[in-house]
């Protein structure tokens, strides 16, 4: 059977990010990809420039016509943008024995914002505890708990476990916000891993949220289980982040390299 994963989640026009990353991220990890848009993006490497959520009603009647005719194996939440939005989307997987993996989308790489204040409350009551992983990286994190973010690696584990008590299956704390030469995620849940690799001085980290998550997905429709699954993406993640300065992509924060093993920019 073909592994399919479906992504939910905002269009990126420049195509680092969203919808677009997340597709690219399945084909590259040889899963086929379908999607469900909440939002449409004027975007760049630079900046948003604007934003247009679309109606919860088209948001449930995409969801609807995937799941009637395709053999969905896991879904990646991204970009939702309100409180209709995301309650559409949760009532859409309410029932369906599926993992699900969400990124609690909250703000741009350009500093837009792409969350209304609002919603967060909506992430934590309805979506949280549907979830079979939650990737958020520490300002999300500290948002979902109402706190700072975590300044040091045993805070992060301690707002790890925090979160895993709102009801996913697992928490992975991403540190790609943190300082220092070495970049820790941790995985948290009926098991704990570190997962380490040496920080990239690079610029061009744009989607990165969007295509770890949209890894973990693909790797749970392909049958991993979360640890293998989060193992692979955070290994494909630094790969693509390595690779990202041979893309040359816009002039700000550009994309990573999705497809680092098979290409090269000219």
């Amino acid at each position: 059977m073909t592994a399919i994963a479906l992504t939910i989640a905002g269009s990126d026009s420049g195509g680092g990010a969203g919808i677009q990353a997340d597709l690219k991220t399945f084909s590259a990890l040889g899963t086929y990809g379908a999607s469900v848009l909440t939002a449409v993006t004027a975007q760049n490497t630079r900046a948003v420039t604007a934003a247009h959520m679309l109606p919860p009603e088209l948001v449930a009647a995409q969801m609807r016509a995937v799941f009637d005719d395709l053999d969905v194996r896991a879904v990646k939440i991204g970009m939702l943008g309100t409180p209709e939005v995301i309650r559409a989307v949760a009532d859409g997987l309410r029932g369906r024995d599926l993992p699900v993996v969400l990124d609690p989308v909250m703000v741009a790489k350009s500093g837009d914002r792409l969350l209304a204040a609002d919603a967060v409350a909506a992430i934590r009551s309805d979506l949280i505890p549907l979830a079979s992983v939650l990737t958020p990286n520490l300002p999300e994190a500290a948002a979902l708990l109402d706190s700072d973010p975590a300044p040091d690696l045993e805070t992060r584990r301690e707002q790890g476990r925090a979160l895993l008590a709102l009801g996913p299956r697992w928490v992975l704390m991403k540190g790609g916000h943190a300082d220092g030469p070495v970049c820790t995620d941790l995985l948290i849940g009926p098991q704990e891993r570190e997962l380490t690799a040496p920080r990239i001085m690079t610029r061009n980290t744009h989607g990165t949220g969007c295509t770890l998550s949209a890894a973990i997905a693909a790797g749970l429709a392909q049958g991993q289980d979360m640890p293998q699954a989060v193992g692979r993406a955070h290994d494909y993640l630094h790969r693509a982040i390595v690779a990202a300065d041979r893309l040359r992509v816009g002039s700000g924060h550009g994309p990573v390299h999705h497809f680092h093993a098979w290409w090269d920019a000219p």
